[in-house]
Formats: C-alpha cells, structure tokens, sequence
C-alpha cells in the first residue's frame, strides 16, 4: 500500500470511530417507553473500524479477516479447526451433509438411516436430516432444563441408528456425560449444535468440543454478530475438509480462495472417469453449494470476538438477576435450570406458565408485550405439529409430553449484553405486577 493510501486509510477509520459515537451514542432507558428486546447487536466504534478497513480491501469474498477469524475462533475453543459459513443454518447443513461423505467410507451415512434428535428447537437443527434423505428420531425434553430426555436414549435406538445431532437449549448444555457414552457405546456420530450456547460449559469444558463437529451461529441475536454467519467446528482435519468440499461448490481442491497448486500436483491427478491431470480446481467431489462468507462479515467476528468474554459474563449476569427477583413467583412459573455439572452461557431466560396460574401464557405475553417487553417462543415448539412436517419420514419415541407442554406453556424474555440493569429491575417489577393483576 503506498502511504498516501495508508494516510488516507488512517484517516477514514478515525472519522469512522467519530461517525460511530455520533451515530450510536448511548440512549437513556425510559421505563414503558424504551423497548426491553429479547435480543439484538451490542457493537462499538472498533467493529465498524474493522468493518469498513474490510471494505477499503475491497476483496468482497472470503479472505483474510476470515482466515484470522477461524484460527483465532478455533483457539478460542481449543479445538483444531473452524470454518466459516454464511449463516448458522447452513453451517448445521454442512455438518449433516459432511457426513454422507463417501470420503468416511462405511461410516457414512446414507438415505433411510436414523439420526436422533428432539421436536422442541430451532427448524435448522432438523432441517439437514430431512433435507438429506435421512430420518429423524424424535424423542422427549426435560423440564425445566429444556434438553434432551437422555433416559430415552436406549429406546430410541434402532438398527439404522447412525447419529445424533442436537442443539444445547437457550445456552443450557445438554446431558453430555450420558449423551457421548451412548454415541460411543453404538459408534454414532455426534453433532452439536451450539448456535444459541457459546461458552457454555459442562465439567470445565466448552460445548462443541465434546461431538465429531458442532456449529455456531453469528445472526444478531447470538453471542457474538456478523449479521449473518455461521462456523462448523471440527476437531479432525478429514472433517473440515469435507465440510469445506460441501461449501465450496463440492470441489475436491482445498486451496484458500486466490490460490492454486497448493496440492502440488493441480494438473497431475487422476480422479472418477475425468482425463488424466484434469484441472483440480475445477475437480468435484461432493453435490455441494456455495456457502462462503465475505470477509466484510468476518471483519466483524474478528472484533466481536475480543468481546466475548464480557458477553458471556454480562449473559450469566442478567440471568442471575432475573431468576433471583422471580424466585417469589415460583407458584406461577416454572423458572428455568442448568443441566447439573454445566455453566450455561444462556441465550435467553426462558419461563413456564403453570397450568394452574391465574393467567395463560398468551396472557402474560401481551402484558409484557405492552409494556415493552419483547418475548419468544421456545423456537418451533414441538416441530411436528408445524405445518410444514406434517408429511416428513420419523419416528417418535414415547409421547413427546413435555414437548407439547412446551409447545403451549413456555416463553422466553431476553438477558442479552443490550440488557442493563434498569432494564432488568423493569422487567421484574412488571412480573410482579402480572402477578398481581
């Protein structure tokens, strides 16, 4: 870069910071006025710097802020690598697809067999095993942790059982003591899906280390935002590079866009029924996509990442001082526990109407909503009662009880870093007032 070029570059980011503080100063919280949402983007002038020096690259496709921001995700994890995606959906895509692999030999997975996993959560979980001919296992919840019923582990096996892929709920760590004895007691797969739990932990250890792959979501409702984005995390390198075969339109070469030969044999390969040192860059080994991410997205998880500590902290934080000024409420809801041997790094606070309460769920979700409260749903709620897989190929295992009660009982209500303290002593003193209505 010429330094007239860099001056000048120096000179953008600094108006940039100035632009930031002026554009996205601090606004005072005004009590049923000011909205308390569920979620949202917490950034600073150090994110919109990295953002627009990005742009000044003008490179509009992955590049070097990804490659930063995938060795230093993966370092932040302690697992071997990271590869970034263009949403948190298809990173589960690519994690499921990956493992229809022909590159894993016997242990692929292919059309007709089972994947276990649970109706309550996002569609994208389940998405994948549908989309690749697969058949989902659908087996129970438990209340009030809101994951997998893993007692009904064994009974949901079958001859056909070949993975499992579940999602660590609201930031809650699932059973993973039980869940990875059991995959490695029938030679399963394991993928978990941490979109909504980075950080959370389970004996000391960060989940999405514990399962073959695992997959990260960067939507603005979660830890850490590109606006879009998503990773697949992988501990063996086989994996990521199939993972990064179904990203990168299912070609067989590796080389990191702007790149070539880094095989060392590009024009020497000999592969399916293709001519003898056929082009390698244009070989194809997968049915794939394109994935990718710009790196303008990653420019933003390399500054967000810096934060994700306080994130997660502020996370446990607000959480903490929600389930403490409920605790007196308990007649009225069911409040929300971590799975024993885990620290949740919680997505959302997420609440269960008793049936005997003298109000309903849709009742207690209008009067927040009217005084500015956002709330959610537990996501889908129970998946197979949504239009849209009315006719899919499944098994349930058991009832799907709690399930269903989750379906008609449970919401959810924000502990985001957007959150504050003021905003947090409104919320409790207007479920107070809820409760006394």
């Amino acid at each position: 870069m010429s330094t007239s070029a860099d001056t000048l570059r120096q000179q953008i980011l600094q108006l940039v910071g100035e632009y930031h503080d002026a554009q996205f100063g601090t606004k005072p919280f005004i009590p049923g006025e000011s909205p308390v949402p569920v979620a949202g983007r917490v950034f600073d002038a150090g994110d919109v710097r990295s953002l627009v020096d990005s742009s000044l690259d003008f490179w509009l496709t992955t590049g070097r802020f990804a490659a930063q921001f995938e060795r230093e995700f993966a370092r932040w994890f302690g697992i071997r690598t990271a590869t970034l995606v263009n949403s948190g959906s298809s990173a589960d895509l690519l994690a499921v697809t990956s493992l229809t692999s022909p590159k894993l030999g016997d242990r692929r997975l292919r059309p007709g067999d089972e994947v276990i996993t649970v109706a309550a959560g996002f569609p994208t979980t389940v998405n994948p095993i549908i989309q690749n001919g697969l058949v989902p296992v659908f087996v129970d919840e438990q209340i009030p942790t809101y994951n997998i019923d893993v007692t009904m582990l064994d009974a949901a096996l079958s001859e056909r059982t070949r993975a499992v892929v579940i999602a660590h709920t609201l930031g809650n760590p699932f059973d993973l003591a039980a869940v990875t004895d059991f995959v490695r007691k029938h030679d399963l797969w394991l993928v978990e899906d941490c979109c909504d739990a980075v950080g959370a932990t389970y004996k000391g250890q960060k989940v999405g280390t514990f399962g073959d792959m695992a997959t990260v979501s960067f939507y603005p409702a979660h830890h850490i935002t590109m606006g879009e984005g998503g990773c697949v995390l992988a501990e063996k390198p086989l994996l990521k590079t199939i993972v990064e075969s179904f990203r990168d339109w299912g070609r067989d070469c590796w080389c990191e866009p702007g790149k070539e030969n880094t095989c060392g044999k590009r024009f020497n390969w000999q592969l399916g029924q293709l001519p003898c040192g056929y082009d390698h860059k244009y070989t194809y080994s997968h049915i794939g996509y394109n994935l990718k991410m710009t790196d303008m997205q990653a420019a933003v998880g390399v500054s967000q990442l810096k934060k994700l500590p306080g994130f997660i902290e502020t996370r446990r934080r607000n959480f903490q001082l929600l389930y403490e000024g409920l605790k007196d409420l308990e007649e009225f809801f069911i409040l929300p526990e971590a799975t024993p041997h885990s620290e949740p790094s919680w997505f959302g606070f997420p609440l269960a109407v008793r049936h005997d309460a003298p109000f309903t769920r849709n009742q207690a979700i209008a009067f927040l909503d009217q005084r500015k409260i956002a709330t959610r749903l537990l996501f889908a709620g129970n998946l197979l009662r949504q239009p849209a897989y009315q006719d899919i190929k499944h098994r349930v295992v058991g009832s799907l009880q709690n399930t269903d009660f989750i379906m008609n009982q449970v919401f959810w209500v924000g502990v985001f870093p957007g959150i504050n303290r003021e905003m947090i002593h409104y919320m409790l003193e207007t479920f107070h007032k809820l409760a006394s209505a």
